[in-house]
């Protein structure tokens, strides 16, 4: 069975994802074990090389990042929610599922209906319709047995007022809570503020919230006093070959750690 998508602005981009994912997923030396990834993309009729180009490891190396984190926290929180902002058509739950779990999955409507085509909600997964600006999806979690927020490729589609007020309202809620997101350089937002065409058919949307590596720490201790961690690792932890090594190079030299995009894992305390 086929389906067609037809999506535009940032909620296409998790067709781009899922092609970069379901790519890597295909390979017999995979890094991420992902067949309902592979499902789904399989399923879907829609010409990702024309868009995208040639798949490449920046999602499936981020998604196996944040499964790196998440798998512990999982098992340090028995019957916790995790939930995922910009869910799109992730399949972390599907990679990652403990039998105990609760997983939110929170993106606009136009993006939760495609994803209930292929993953329907149960009742350890709940699907919340909503932007993740609006904060009445903050009601759907449970947040008894400890929360864990994601946000994967969002948070650099808002401005940064907007990203601020989202992570102080998570924190405010959910003492103890753990988040983890990506961010983009600042010459990188400059760039798609411009016009970034990742194909001659396919321009993507501007992310107006570009973050320095370095500058993560301080900006966000310097928004809420609850900030007891921030640990940062910049693409490239699973990179094959060359451009692998050039971008784990990067993170050890301090004038060139700012240029690749990075991913961030936040731990607080209870106010």
């Amino acid at each position: 069975m086929t389906a067609t998508v037809n999506l535009t602005g940032v909620p296409e981009t998790m067709l781009w994802t899922l092609h970069n994912r379901a790519t890597e997923a295909r390979r017999a030396d995979t890094f991420l074990h992902d067949p309902a990834c592979v499902r789904i993309y399989e399923s879907i009729t829609y010409d990702f090389e024309r868009s995208f180009g040639k798949a490449d490891g920046s999602h499936p190396m981020r998604s196996r990042v944040f499964d790196d984190v998440v798998r512990p926290w999982m098992a340090a929180h028995p019957g916790g929610t995790v939930v995922e902002l910009g869910v799109g058509l992730e399949t972390q739950l599907q990679r990652c599922d403990d039998g105990r779990v609760r997983w939110v999955c929170v993106d606009v409507p136009e993006a939760l209906a495609v994803r209930e085509r292929f993953l329907p909600a149960s009742e350890r997964c709940r699907h919340v319709p909503r932007s993740a600006l609006d904060l009445a999806w903050l009601d759907a979690v449970d947040a008894s047995q400890g929360v864990f927020v994601s946000a994967q490729g969002l948070l650099m589609y808002f401005e940064e007022a907007e990203v601020r007020r989202l992570l102080l309202a998570i924190v405010e809620r959910f003492p103890g809570v753990e988040v983890m997101f990506d961010v983009i350089p600042r010459w990188f937002s400059r760039k798609t503020l411009q016009g970034f065409h990742k194909t001659k058919h396919y321009r993507a949307p501007p992310m107006p919230w570009g973050v320095n590596r370095d500058e993560v720490e301080p900006l966000l201790r310097g928004w809420s006093p609850h900030v007891t961690e921030v640990r940062s690792v910049s693409y490239g932890l699973y990179a094959r070959g060359v451009g692998g090594a050039v971008l784990r190079g990067f993170s050890q030299v301090p004038v060139l750690r700012n240029l690749p995009p990075a991913i961030v894992h936040v731990k607080t305390v209870a106010p």
